[in-house]
């Protein structure tokens, strides 16, 4: 694996050797993120870089010189490998360097620099729509910004996320935080190509920014597949298979990166096919369990009739032996008691199954609902508890004292305050 080739410099006492081998080995690994290799002698030369031998101007022209050599003998040469070693030169050079604008030109001249010769739009925001087939989306595409309004959009996104406070955030949810901000900015995708390796080496240098100068850029080099497939599920929803947009994955990765996390990374966890199939089995479970209590319940019920039926034939021998020992006069009388007594059972008996029809039916309700509501916050997890109220057709105050019993229970919580939180579910849905 390329990574082991940088490992003897990342475990120097050396500083600059340490971080020339990060460095490196991060520029490296982002070439994944577009199914690319890098060649033997990129390899060589990144090790004279760090060794102090050559500077990065130097590896620059000395790549640049190799590739028009072999040009020049017209040597089999992938051109995807010549892009790959170039553009990780480059990513070396922007990282080594401590400068940073938190701004859209700066994002864009990211853009310019990395890929300038390589692709004739180079730093230049695309006037055209584009799709792209992903693997794991079972070759569906995410919905990208539309051409004509991209600036714009560029523009607002770092406008919100410059007027953002993140004090008094923990965090965790600073990590949220900037899955969603980075998100947003990948779904952008103002160029043709290279807005994931543009977007990644943007946000390292954000992050140090912020003051997380000691990231795990480990997880670039050796997880920049699943970064890219993170920042893919982020931006996918296709509600008729069941498939939502969502950060989960972003933030695993971003938790392992910032906070040492110990997530495991695996990208068919991310393939829609795989949670398309968690859905089903979740799905088949909770029927499964509905169907387990809905038996109890009917056990329950007939245990019950049992007892009673038991308490009837008790107080009917009763009655029988009374009337066995009284004259005629009074069992004639008794006879007239017992048709009226069994009158009044009768009676008794239908109002209870009446009264825990209507018991039944009332908890039927409520588990419905309860069920309904965990569903919405699910599939919206800003929405309030009026628009709850409006959709399940029931008062506001019922809204409420169901989300009491969800809180109580342990399955939700509300992040924020009323008006701009959200919520969030702890554990999967229970009986309340």
């Amino acid at each position: 694996m390329i990574m082991i080739d940088f490992e003897e410099y990342i475990k120097q006492v050396e500083p600059d050797k340490k971080e020339k081998g990060i460095i490196w080995q991060t520029a490296i690994g982002l070439q994944q993120t577009d199914g690319l290799k890098t060649s033997a002698y990129l390899m060589e030369t990144a090790k004279k870089n760090i060794e102090g031998d050559i500077t990065f101007e130097e590896v620059k022209n000395s790549i640049d010189n190799y590739y028009k050599t072999l040009s020049i003998r017209h040597d089999n040469t992938n051109d995807r490998t010549e892009e790959a070693d170039k553009v990780s030169a480059r990513i070396v050079e922007i990282l080594s360097e401590k400068t940073f604008s938190f701004t859209p030109t700066e994002y864009i001249n990211i853009h310019r620099r990395l890929f300038s010769g390589i692709y004739k739009f180079a730093g230049k925001i695309r006037d055209y729509n584009i799709t792209k087939a992903e693997w794991v989306l079972n070759g569906e595409t995410v919905i990208y910004a539309g051409a004509d309004n991209l600036r714009a959009t560029l523009e607002y996104d770092f406008e919100q996320e410059k007027k953002f406070n993140y004090r008094g955030l923990s965090k965790q949810q600073i990590v949220e935080h900037i899955a969603h901000f980075i998100a947003y900015l990948w779904q952008i995708h103002i160029f043709g190509e290279g807005n994931t390796r543009t977007t990644a080496v943007f946000l390292i240098k954000y992050l140090r920014k912020l003051g997380f100068e000691d990231i795990n850029n480990d997880l670039f080099a050796q997880n920049s597949w699943y970064f890219r497939n993170a920042l893919v599920r982020a931006n996918y929803k296709n509600l008729k298979n069941n498939v939502h947009a969502t950060n989960r994955y972003l933030e695993q990765f971003l938790g392992n990166l910032l906070l040492d996390e110990n997530n495991v990374l695996k990208n068919r966890e991310l393939h829609v096919n795989f949670m398309l199939l968690n859905n089903v089995t979740d799905n088949v479970t909770d029927a499964n369990k509905n169907v387990t209590d809905n038996n109890k319940n009917v056990t329950d019920v007939a245990e019950n009739v049992t007892d009673d039926n038991k308490n009837v034939t008790d107080a009917t021998e009763d009655v029988t032996d009374d009337v066995t020992d009284a004259n005629k006069n009074v069992t004639d009388a008794t006879e007239n008691v017992t048709d009226d007594v069994t009158d009044v059972t009768e009676n008794v008996t239908d109002d209870v199954t009446d009264v825990t029809e209507n018991v039944t039916d009332a908890i039927e309700n409520v588990t419905d609902r309860i069920s309904k509501i965990l569903a919405l916050i699910k599939a919206n997890n800003l929405i309030s508890t009026a628009k709850m109220a409006t959709i399940l057709s029931v008062s506001k105050r019922t809204i409420l004292r169901d989300i009491d019993k969800l809180k109580q229970s342990g399955q939700i919580c509300r992040e924020g305050d009323e008006r701009t939180g959200s919520w969030k579910i702890l554990k999967k849905e229970t009986v309340i």
